[in-house]
Formats: structure tokens, sequence, C-alpha cells
């Protein structure tokens, strides 16, 4: 294993940790954590910093370590639902951001506004599975609801904290980020 991946591997961890963590902010408190999405932030930043595949792998294993260790979220469905949603996340705008030319604000906001789609259409196709094993109905209103109505706050977190985070690390020379995508010279 080289230097690169051990890197990426240890972040990784980190971003598990972190996400492990961030949704004792909101109290523990299910209505707060569905309303600001702690568990989103870390994976974003694990895709957008490791690649896509770390991104898919954390967003994959925090809400079910977190269900498992703390039961919250409750496994059925909400962490199983999360799963998906979440490695979704990772996978999208690690793959996106990471095929992008150039490493700025407008990358990184096509990656995020394209997860943030892809994983909410994701969410909705695991809550019909799920829902449909145990012979419930899936109501597109609920879903349109939960999903997107009670996000916002979340999503509006997530669209200005990253990319100040992402900024940041940038200015920093922790990794390859600016505001605008710089001009080539001839």
């Amino acid at each position: 294993m080289n230097n690169k991946a051990i890197k990426k591997l240890a972040l990784s961890a980190m971003f598990i940790a972190i996400g492990f963590l961030l949704p004792f902010l909101t109290g523990q408190s299910p209505e707060i954590g569905k309303a600001l999405l702690p568990m989103h932030i870390p994976v974003f930043l694990c895709a957008l910093i490791c690649g896509w595949q770390y991104g898919l792998a954390v967003g994959a294993v925090l809400p079910l370590m977190r269900s498992l260790i703390l039961s919250t979220p409750p496994l059925y469905p909400m962490a199983i639902e999360m799963t998906f949603e979440l490695a979704a996340y990772g996978l999208i705008s690690g793959f996106i951001y990471g095929k992008a030319s150039k490493k700025c604000l407008v990358s990184l906001y096509l990656a995020m506004l394209a997860a943030m789609l892809g994983g909410r259409i994701v969410l909705g196709i695991s809550e019909v599975i799920l829902l449909g094993i145990c012979g419930n109905t899936f109501a597109f209103s609920t879903f349109i609801s939960g999903a997107v109505t009670t996000a916002i706050p979340g999503i509006i977190l997530q669209l200005i904290l990253i990319p100040a985070i992402m900024l940041a690390l940038g200015k920093t020379g922790i990794i390859d980020f600016h505001a605008r995508a710089e001009k080539q010279t001839a």
C-alpha cells in the first residue's frame, strides 16, 4: 500500500469519526438531525478530498455503524435508507468532482448538486423497496416533505460550509482547490 492510499484511508477513518460525532451537536434530536443532515457533511468532504471510492465506503459504513452502536438512526428503515443515500452522495460527488479538470467552486457545486439530486433519488428508491418488503405503501408527498422540504436547512448548510472548508484547505495548500478556475498560461 502506498503513502497516498494510507493517507486516504486515515482521512476516511477521520471522516467516519466526525460523522459519528456530529449528530451529537444536534442533541440527538431526530427532527433537528433530519433538518441539518450532520452525517452528510463528512461524506461529502471525504468524497471530494479522497475520491469517490472512499466517499462511497464512508457513506455506506457511517449510518449502519452509528445505528448498530448507538441505535440512532433506527436500523430499519432509516439507517438502511441512509446507507444507500450517503453511499450515493459519496459516489456521485467524488466521481464528478474527480473528473473535473479544474478544482474550483464551479466544479464543487456541480458535484454537490448532482449528488444531492442523485442521493435523494436513491433514497426514494430504497424507501419504496424497504417499505414494500413490509407491505407498507410509499407516499410520494411524504417523501418530498422528508427528503426535500425538511432538509432545506441542511442543504443550505452544506452549500455554505463545504465550499468554505474546501477554500480554507485550498488556501493552506493541503488540497488543490481555488475559488475560480485558474487561467491557462501559454
